[in-house]
Formats: structure tokens, sequence, C-alpha cells
């Protein structure tokens, strides 16, 4: 092997590199606002920083999928609800509204999805809260000893319950 070899496979990969650098900054260069004017609907969607072809787009579809659920839980009687999940659910809602508007791109629609969780969590608050104020004393003495009673009586029951096995 000669030294010419390696000259040669150098400048040949330092033009291949060259070449995809240039690739790469032509596929990600923003349009002119002529060419934006000109495209449809679709397009500017398609071709969007925060369109189908990113995880901006997509990370919001899912998310629906924890508003549908938290909205799922209206039908669940509110003695059944956990405050501090519903706390979580709308803290988490709410910072991360607050962070779609900080990130670059904006991204309001993700920013709608976050604050539809706030609300959802806030909603279950209300009414775990709404509850709550409703029992009389005798009735929240009853509901706590009943829960105290299972616990000492059949501890087992508890641990399998965690664990997830059928109890």
């Amino acid at each position: 092997m000669s030294a010419k070899f390696g000259q040669r496979f150098g400048a040949s990969m330092r033009q291949n590199f060259q070449r995809f650098a240039q690739r790469r900054a032509q596929s990600t260069a923003t349009t002119t606002p002529e060419a934006a004017a000109s495209q449809s609907g679709f397009q500017k969607l398609w071709n969007s920083p925060i369109g189908p072809k990113t995880v901006h787009f997509w990370a919001p579809i899912m998310k629906w999928g924890v508003v549908l659920a938290g909205a799922a839980d209206f039908a669940r009687p509110a003695s059944s609800l956990s405050i501090s999940q519903n706390v979580a659910l709308s803290c988490t809602g709410l910072i991360w509204t607050r962070w779609c508007f900080v990130i670059k791109p904006r991204n309001l629609f993700l920013a709608s999805v976050n604050f539809s969780v706030a609300l959802v969590g806030i909603t279950q608050i209300a009414r775990v809260v709404a509850y709550q104020r409703s029992l009389t004393p005798e009735e929240r003495a009853k509901t706590e000893l009943g829960t105290i009673e299972r616990v000492v009586e059949h501890p087992g029951k508890l641990v399998d319950a965690a664990k997830g096995e059928k109890v």
C-alpha cells in the first residue's frame, strides 16, 4: 500500500461527508415566504416543524389517551377516586402546558392536550373534595374504621392485592 491510497481515501471521505452535510443542510432549510404561500393547507401541515413527520405531532395524539382515561373516570363514584393521583395529573398537566409555550417550535397542540389533562385532574379533585365534605363525621369514621379492620383481619390480602394477585 502506498501513501497515495491514504490520500485518495481521505479525499474521497471528505467529499462524501461534504456532500452529505450539504444535503442535510438543504433538507432542513425553511421554505421562503413565497414558496410557503403557494403550498396547499395539507402541504403546510405536512412540512410544518410540528407536522406529522415529527414527534411534536404524534406525542399529543398519544397523550389524548390520558385525557380520555381521566374523562372515563367521571363515571366512577367519587369515593373510589384518589386525590393524590389527580393532584399529580393536574400538576403535570399545568407544568407541561407552560413548557409547551417555552420550547421552540411553540406547540399549541401539545399545550391543549396538557391543559385538558390538568382540567380533568382538577375536575376529579373537585368531585372528591365535594364528596368528602358531604360525609358526616360518623360516615368518615366508619369508612376509615372499615379500611383499618380489613387490613388488620386479612393483611395477606392487602399484600396480594398490592402485588396484583387475585384476592
